[in-house]
């Protein structure tokens, strides 16, 4: 071997070591990857997010679920000196400009600010997301009927007083359209959820899971991603196969949701088969995933959806 080739091995060598040596002492970013749920805080205000952080290459990206709508990736995250930096567009916010959250982790929590829609400073914080996993299989307890097809005993508005009331008509629990959402009164962690739902032409309404997880209902959105369909986990898990849109017919979901694994059956038919839910939908009640929610279901979209049947079997461990 010559002593030139030697020379350049050994400096090959160097570099390799150099930029492992770097590669290992750089965890500028490893303090903040992996799944957040943040809460936003306005004022008197509180707003439930999700915000999950994945390095590839060395690139960073974060996908990101705001005040409403479904998660999406951000055009924009960096880590500089320590810091978080990731922008949501204005065009999803409702906001004359973009929205730019700035963060630190310390002790185990994510926090910051950021400059709010309305112009005011608005602070945000950040836990981990628990996992959730299960390890053993519940064991399932007595099924509690949640609407008695008579009046609204068992739930409440998210709205007091509102103009455009949930009403019971001939025993099925009808959405006002552009009105309130409508949320049972208990709480249920683990569980077997049975429902009816009539979809009328052009309407949109969802239910989602201890108020956090929507499983989309809707006659309208045929030109959205296929999870935004009837279903679908919004934003998240597309309903496969995807049924036949039946406006005016009453149809089934039968829906088991064990931390964040999910099988939906519509009519029937399983459309999602055990499947993890990565984080919040938007419009979720709270940002605790933790602990146990409610049964909600969505007024505040287009026209009438009708809701009948409705029978929860809690797990008991």
């Amino acid at each position: 071997m010559s002593y030139r080739l030697i020379r350049r091995l050994f400096s090959l060598a160097v570099i390799a070591w150099a930029c492992g040596s770097a590669f290992s002492a750089d965890n500028s970013s490893k303090p903040y990857l992996g799944r957040w749920d943040l809460t936003l805080m306005a004022g008197d205000h509180e707003y439930p997010s999700w915000l999950e952080v994945t390095e590839v290459d060395g690139k960073l990206t974060a996908q990101y679920t705001g005040r409403w709508g479904n998660a999406r990736r951000l055009p924009k995250t960096e880590i500089s000196a320590g810091h978080l930096m990731f922008v949501s567009p204005k065009e999803e916010e409702d906001s004359k400009s973009d929205l730019v959250f700035q963060g630190k982790v310390a002790n185990g929590k994510l926090t910051g600010t950021l400059n709010g829609p309305d112009g005011t400073t608005w602070s945000w914080i950040g836990v981990r997301a628990p996992s959730l996993k299960s390890t053993k299989s519940p064991k399932w307890g007595k099924p509690i009927q949640l609407f008695n097809g008579k009046d609204l005993t068992g739930w409440k508005m998210d709205k007091p007083s509102p103009d455009k009331p949930w009403k019971v008509v001939d025993g099925t629990l009808v959405s006002p359209g552009h009105g309130p959402e409508i949320i049972s009164d208990h709480k249920f962690k683990d569980f077997k959820l049975h429902i009816e739902f009539n979809c009328a032409a052009g309407s949109n309404s969802g239910v989602y899971l201890r108020g956090r997880y929507e499983v989309q209902i809707e006659d309208n959105s045929t030109q959205e991603p296929t999870s935004h369909h009837t279903g679908g986990v919004y934003g998240f898990i597309d309903p496969k196969p995807e049924l036949p849109r039946k406006p005016g017919e009453w149809q089934t979901y039968d829906i088991t949701l064990i931390g964040r694994t999910i099988t939906v059956v519509q009519n029937g038919q399983t459309i999602i088969n055990q499947q993890e839910i990565p984080g919040l939908t938007g419009g979720a009640l709270d940002s605790h995933e933790e602990l146990p929610g409610p049964i909600y279901l969505q007024g505040s979209e287009d026209n009438h959806v009708a809701f009948r049947n409705i029978l929860l079997t809690p797990a008991e461990n």
